[in-house]
């Protein structure tokens, strides 16, 4: 039974289409969630508003306490990576990690960037080889076949793989090298344009955004389906 962690990173609260200055990227997860739930309602959902309820920045506390050895923390250490702990329980927990996010201003979010410094840890996402210093890193979440959905919005156009501006897009090759570093490399990516614009040429971002989102949903299902099928009974 897979288990989806749906993240919202937007500084909106509400849904596009439902009120006025609404958050596209919230309309995108929402909808990958619901159509997911629509097919499967038992599969559990863990869900997280970043975006208004950011999660703490590192410290100088932190960084000591996530480089000392299990064992060896301190009281106060374990305090102190308590909120980090429960976000990378979540994380480990799940099979997709769907991820509503904005661009912006070329990246992501404060809050979102939080979260990926709360979650990329050693020992606990990532482990250290200290014998190989040319390729240290083992990404742990690799143990299982992990998918993430990021679906973002943003304000204008052309900033797809391929596109004018592409190479001021730095929102999903972030988190495309902050999962892949931890082991998530199915990763898929869907996006609204042309917010600032508006009119039809938003309207018809949305309208393809949530055919794909429809058709990922469909896809990702044959999969679960079909691991499901090899599994022995």
């Amino acid at each position: 039974m897979p288990h989806i962690l749906h993240i919202d990173a937007s500084a909106r609260p509400g849904i596009a289409g439902r009120i006025e200055h609404g958050s596209h990227s919230r309309n995108l997860s929402q909808f990958f969630v619901s159509q997911w739930q629509a097919s499967r309602p038992a599969d559990p959902v863990t869900y997280r508003d970043i975006g208004q309820n950011p999660p703490s920045f590192i410290t100088h506390d932190w960084i000591a306490s996530s480089f000392t050895p299990d064992g060896q923390r301190e009281p106060w250490m374990l305090d102190t990576l308590a909120e980090s702990e429960q976000l990378v329980a979540e994380l480990i927990a799940a099979d997709i990690l769907v991820i509503g996010t904005p661009l912006y201003n070329f990246g992501m979010p404060a809050a979102l960037k939080a979260w990926v410094d709360q979650v990329v840890r050693p020992g606990r996402t990532v482990g250290i080889d200290e014998t190989n210093p040319i390729e240290p890193y083992i990404p742990l979440l690799a143990d299982r076949p992990r998918h993430a959905v990021i679906l973002t919005a943003r304000g204008g156009v052309g900033f797809e793989a391929g596109g004018q501006m592409a190479h001021m897009n730095h929102l999903e090759p972030s988190l495309l090298t902050a999962l892949g570093f931890i082991g998530i490399t199915r990763v898929h990516c869907i996006a609204v344009e042309g917010q600032e614009v508006g009119g039809e040429l938003l309207a018809t971002s949305v309208t393809e955004a949530l055919r794909k989102v429809n058709v990922l949903v469909d896809s990702l299902l044959a999969t679960v389906e079909a691991v499901a099928l090899a599994e022995p009974a």
